[in-house]
Order: C-alpha cells, then structure tokens, then sequence
C-alpha cells in the first residue's frame, strides 16, 4: 500500500518501539522506517524519507500558480472596469433621454429599480441552478446591512455635494477618499503601502487640485458634505472588503443581499422625497421604451454588482477605490464621442495626470507582486494591497 501523504497515517509504528504516534513528514528522520497497516490488516514496511514524505513544489507548478493568481486579478479588474463605464455610459443615456421630461429627477428610484432588477436576474440564475446561495436570512442580512447603509448614505451625501460644490472641488476630494481608504486598508487589514503607491496618490491628487484651481468655490456646509461622503465612500468600500472576507456567502449571494437591502432601504425614501410621486405622475415615461432601457440598466447592474464584490475580494479597497477614479478617463471619452460632451483644456490635463499616476500605481503593484508569492498574501492584491 502506498503512502500518499504522511499526515493521513492513523496507526503508524516508527522504528522498532512499542509507542504507536501521528506522525507528519517534517518529524521523521532522513531514513525512517513505518509500519502501516492496510484495509486488511496487513502490516507492511516502507522507508519514509523527507523529499517522499513532502514532494516540494516544483517551479514549473509554482508559474503556473502565479500565472493563474495573476490571471484572476487582471480579470477581476477587467471586468469591474468595464461593467462601471457601461453602467455609467446606460445612465447617461437614459438621462439624456428622459430628464427633460421630468419636473425634478428619479436618481434613487432609478436605483431602487435596478436593484429589483438584478434580484430577479440572480434568482433566475439560481431556480436555473447556475449558482447556489441560501434563502434570505435576517442573521445574514444584519452582517450585511452596513455594506448597504454606507452605500446609501454615499448616495445621499454625493448629491449634496454637488449641490453645495463645483464638480472639479469634488473630484478633488474624491481623490483625497481614495488615500483616506489606503490608510483604512492598513490599519483595518494590514496591507502594505508602498512609496511609489504614496507617489502615485500625490500624482493624482495634484493633478485634481490643478485642474479644480480656477474653479475653487468652498463653503461650510460644501466642506461638511464632501467630508461626509468621504467617510460613508470610505466605509462602504472598506466594510465591503470586511464582509467578502468573512460573511459566508458566494459571490451571487452577496449580489443578492446587496440588492435586496438596497431596496429596502431606499424605496421608502423615494417616497418621503416625492420621486415616486413624480414618475406615477409623469405619464411620458410610461412608456415600453423607457421600460426596456431601465430593465437593461438593471442587468447591467447585476453584473456591476458581481463584479464590485469580485474586484474587492481579489485585490482589496485601496486598488478598488483607485479603479473607480480611473474609470473617469474612458467615462470622459466615451461622453465625448458619444453624447458631444465638452472637454476643457483642464479635464485633458486632469486625465493626463491620472493616467500617469494610475500607470505609476499599476506599476508599484507588479513590482510589489514579484517580492512574494500569492500563497503568502493575505489581501490578494499582488500581496500588497
């Protein structure tokens, strides 16, 4: 009978001795000898040496671990890039149609309906059985709530934001969330920050500031807005690391809670605040186009879901955060092309800069990603976020 894995051994007798021990392969000797006894009972020798007792890993299977491991992270981020541009690009597309039919706007309501969206979308996916996850549970849910509060109130807070500031001021401050979140990231997950991810911090925050330096326009109650949704970014995106980690859940289940939760919280909002009101009685939206469009907005949605919660998990808060400000340069872009938007002269140069300051980030990563290997992260971000 042959022995697979020393540590599966259940009644082993180690030289000639009488004493019977568990025994792994780091604890026998260069030359061993173990009785094993068979299904049968018969008893058989065999001569253990460390190299046969632990087969190390060779380095072609150590490549292809780290390809693979690399592989993941790049897809990961791949796709939330692409699923938050999309998201955004469907947005404004539906604004762009409709606003001027509407007295006011449907911002959350358009949120709540989405998040409807997706729920159905994954509960398809799941009487399919394309993917597993419980039923709803209020345990379960309580675990998840934070993730959903925080994600409320920085919709709330971003909007008073823009209210009380220039949108140049906020971008200014979107990247000073972005530091606040690495800080986060160290001190709640003890991930490591490199100096050149501190340069590529500063790069683009000074690149923000540049561009917001003609339109410098602050107030009280603008600051205490920007510093509210700094915090609540900062905590969603933190939190949701905390919760990828730890509540059991697969990754469409946490699309699940997420969505859900984000209807509960919200839809009673959207009626305090008259934008239910306002689409009942707007009836130039009530139309199968207006439908369609939304509904699309929704899958997208779930998809952006998934992909959110796979990026965090795979790399961690302070990459996810810096993703989310690089999106801007093909939001941008796209806009230009697509709906004729404007670009000043400033937001060619913001873009230039950010671009700079994401490649100098991407670049401290692979860096910091070949100093170890990804059995010994514990983030997952190239073993350093």
């Amino acid at each position: 009978m042959s022995i697979e894995h020393p540590k599966k051994l259940t009644d082993v007798e180690i030289g000639n001795g009488d004493e019977r021990k568990q025994q792994s392969g780091e604890n026998l000797s260069p030359s061993s000898s173990v009785v094993e006894k068979d299904e049968s009972g018969d008893e058989k020798e065999k001569l253990i040496t460390p190299a046969t007792a632990r087969p190390s890993q060779t380095k072609p299977d150590q490549k292809k671990q780290d390809d693979a491991f690399a592989g993941a992270i790049i897809f990961a981020c791949s796709l939330y890039c692409f699923c938050s541009v999309s998201m955004v690009i469907v947005n404004k597309s539906l604004a762009s149609s409709y606003n001027h039919l509407i007295e006011g706007d449907l911002n959350l309501l358009l949120v709540v309906f989405q998040a409807f969206v997706a729920v159905i979308a994954v509960e398809i996916c799941k009487k399919l059985k394309w993917v597993e996850y419980p039923g709803f549970d209020f345990k379960t849910a309580r675990q998840w709530a934070p993730v959903n509060i925080m994600f409320c109130g920085m919709l709330f807070t971003g909007m008073a934001s823009l209210q009380h500031n220039s949108v140049p001021m906020v971008t200014v401050f979107k990247n000073i969330t972005n530091i606040v979140i690495s800080i986060g990231d160290l001190f709640f997950f003890g991930s490591r920050v490199e100096i050149l991810v501190i340069v590529a911090f500063g790069i683009m925050l000074g690149g923000a500031v540049s561009a917001a330096w003609n339109d410098v326009h602050v107030t009280s109650q603008g600051v205490f807005w920007m510093c509210m949704n700094c915090f609540c970014t900062a905590g969603y995106v933190l939190y949701m690391k905390f919760a990828t980690k730890n509540v059991k859940l697969s990754k469409f289940g946490m699309v699940f809670y997420n969505n859900i939760l984000c209807m509960i919280f919200l839809l009673p909002v959207t009626i305090i605040n008259g934008e239910m009101v306002t689409f009942i009685n707007t009836d130039k939206i009530h139309t199968m186009d207006y439908f369609l469009k939304n509904t699309f907005a929704g899958f997208v949605g779930f998809f952006l879901n998934f992909a959110s919660l796979n990026c965090v998990s795979h790399t961690g808060p302070t990459t996810y955060a810096i993703l989310g400000s690089l999106n801007k340069i093909p939001i941008a872009v796209l806009g230009y092309f697509i709906f004729d938007s404007t670009i000043t002269p400033d937001t060619w140069f913001f873009i230039g800069v950010s671009m700079c300051g994401g490649f100098l980030y991407s670049y401290a990563k692979i860096l910091a990603g070949r100093k170890a290997s990804p059995s010994q992260s514990t983030e997952g971000d190239c073993n350093a976020d």
